[in-house]
């Protein structure tokens, strides 16, 4: 070939080149970037939210869809879950007076630490599985054990609720839909989606300091955010040990990571853990509609306790009619669930009443007397406004059962009231509300939804208890 020639295909080759890297350079950029972090409660911008349930039936929680990697594999050689949780811890644990003190504490209440590893049981598998999948340290999955001793239902006076200890605000603003039928802060699955979000968002605003993320997880980002700025203004450490913060936060860290300490060592510290089967405890059935849970329960073969157990989002007899339309089972009761769920006649998911309206009433009165709401009401009887006339008739949902049967306690009483006064437990009739209480009981009804970790606007039913302090001897009942 001419040299001539020779040098034309070599310019030729070069300029192939460079256009083929371009092309790639631009296809690369056009790469979505990866989504920012969840803002924190004291941002005023909404994050976006993203589904946290699967949508096929039956599928079992931590079932992957493609080859399980090498370390996938190892960890399915582990039989016990604890033994899995240990060995992706990552934090360090100090010397130091405060974590002592923890430890000590866990080493002399061995029946404690019974009745939290029996609540965590179903719940610790799915727990730890979410955390790993987040590379995140695998402390943080003894978070709900600090948190609420795992009972899904723990309320605080403040209002924080469910595993992870939602507060009302916090849990919206992460995705966590709370309505008269469901609160997703109870929702295991959800809530624990929800947490791992927040917490990897304030390891993220924290430059990956746990110990910070933890403390600002109980204190809010904008307390131990000031307590740094106090700390560099005074020429001091910026550390967690270091800073000034809220009692309870200063003990709240040093108990997460006594808890790994003795989780990690139990014989060390004299102290039993019953071994936790390395597999999946229950999976997630999509019921694409509104299901009564005792009719659930005995779809699935199961008592309605053991239902309500996996499924504690649910405030009431049924599954929130808008959603989410899933069940927590275990997963051998799924092939059964499915099959009996397959052949049921939609119109057999809920019992209805047919309701005579009479003189004086409301929708909002027949829907608190029924245990529904009046959206449901409506819906039903595609009703456009709330106005009805006496002496027809309304189609109701009702529970298949008593409706007391279907409540769980959900609050955190306090152990001691004001000065002078007797404990009272309530259990609420047909017709009470916070204001007749309140009156009939002498009390100020603000006292009695604080004593009881519920707002002034909450609706009470029957069949919940309430813990009433009171000064008179005479209730007025």
């Amino acid at each position: 070939m001419p040299a001539k020639n020779r040098k034309f295909l070599f310019l030729l080759v070069i300029l192939l080149t460079a256009q083929m890297g371009c092309q790639a350079t631009i296809q690369e950029s056009q790469v979505a970037p990866e989504p920012e972090q969840q803002p924190s409660v004291e941002s005023e911008s909404q994050p976006q939210s993203t589904p946290y349930y699967p949508s096929s039936q039956g599928t079992l929680l931590g079932e992957e869809q493609q080859a399980p990697d090498e370390e996938l594999v190892a960890d399915a050689e582990v039989d016990d879950v604890w033994e899995r949780m240990r060995q992706g811890f990552r934090l360090t644990i100090p010397d130091n007076r405060r974590v002592e003190s923890e430890i000590q504490w866990y080493g002399s209440h061995q029946k404690y630490l019974d009745r939290v590893q029996q609540r965590a049981r179903p719940y610790l598998h799915f727990i730890v599985e979410e955390v790993e999948k987040r590379d995140m340290p695998a402390e943080l999955a003894l978070l709900p054990m600090v948190e609420s001793a795992f009972r899904p239902t723990a309320r605080s006076p403040k209002r924080a609720t469910g595993i992870w200890q939602f507060m009302p605000a916090t849990g919206r603003m992460y995705g966590l839909k709370q309505t008269w039928w469901y609160d997703g802060r109870k929702d295991v699955v959800a809530a624990t989606h929800a947490a791992l979000d927040y917490l990897q968002y304030l390891a993220g605003r924290f430059d990956g300091d746990w110990e910070l993320a933890l403390a600002a997880y109980n204190a809010g980002a904008a307390k131990v955010k000031r307590a740094i700025r106090r700390n560099k203004k005074a020429g001091k450490p910026t550390d967690f040990w270091s800073l000034r913060l809220p009692r309870e936060t200063r003990s709240y860290v040093p108990r997460l990571l006594a808890t790994a300490k003795v989780i990690g060592s139990p014989g060390e510290y004299g102290i039993a853990l019953d071994p936790v089967p390395n597999q999946p405890y229950f999976g997630l059935v999509d019921i694409e509609s509104q299901l009564d849970l005792t009719l659930a329960a005995d779809m699935a073969d199961m008592s309605f306790e053991d239902l309500r157990q996996l499924n504690p989002g649910f405030n009431r007899w049924a599954t929130d009619p808008l959603g989410p339309h899933q069940l927590s089972l275990p997963t051998d009761k799924i092939p059964g669930f499915m099959e009996e769920l397959s052949g049921l006649d939609p119109d057999q998911r809920i019992q209805w009443k047919r309701y005579k309206i009479r003189s004086g009433d409301s929708l909002s009165v027949i829907a608190r007397r029924h245990q529904t709401t009046v959206g449901v009401i409506k819906q039903a009887n595609k009703l456009k406004s709330s106005r009805i006339r006496a002496g027809r008739y309304l189609l109701i949902p009702v529970a298949s059962r008593d409706n007391t049967s279907y409540f769980a306690a959900t609050t955190v009483a306090p152990q001691s009231g004001p000065q002078g006064a007797s404990r009272i437990d309530h259990t609420v009739r047909n017709g009470d509300n916070l204001w007749t209480l309140a009156r009939n009981y002498r009390v100020s009804h603000r006292s009695l939804a604080k004593w009881n970790g519920i707002s002034t606007k909450d609706t009470i039913y029957p069949g919940q208890k309430l813990v009433i302090w009171s000064k008179t001897a005479d209730s007025g009942f």
